[in-house]
């Protein structure tokens, strides 16, 4: 694949990421601020809401899948329980342990995330059978 096609396929996973992220940055906030729910655990279940809504998009829209989507969420959430262990810790280190303001490691650890699910979706998780 053409590097312009990677980077239009990396561009479109960003556009799906963001509403994944949306979902997660409100469970953050209201768990967070509503229901004063700690930043890692408010974090992680909002990411795992927003994976959901992701996984969908990315099927049909980013990746244009034609896989079972047995093997496909199979993977692709195989792929996700790992980035949500490396968000929560993340999340726990840079804000009970740092002691930084909590948006400012969301948005790090969200910057991480991005480039550690696209590289497993596209080469992994949604990559078409041989």
């Amino acid at each position: 694949m053409p590097r312009h096609a990677v980077l239009a396929q990396f561009l479109r996973f960003a556009m799906v990421g963001a509403s994944g992220t949306a979902v997660q940055y409100a469970v953050l906030w209201i768990g967070v601020e509503r229901f004063g729910v700690g930043a890692a655990a408010a974090s992680g279940a909002g990411y795992l809401l927003g994976a959901v809504v992701n996984y969908v998009l990315n099927y049909f829209f980013t990746f244009g899948s034609r896989q079972s989507h047995l093997r496909a969420a199979g993977r692709y959430f195989t792929l996700l329980a790992v980035g949500w262990c490396l968000n929560t810790a993340l999340m726990w280190l840079l804000v009970h342990e740092a002691h930084w303001y909590y948006w400012v490691a969301q948005v790090l650890t969200t910057g991480l995330g991005l480039l550690f699910n696209f590289a497993g979706s596209r080469w992994w998780a949604f990559r078409p059978e041989r």
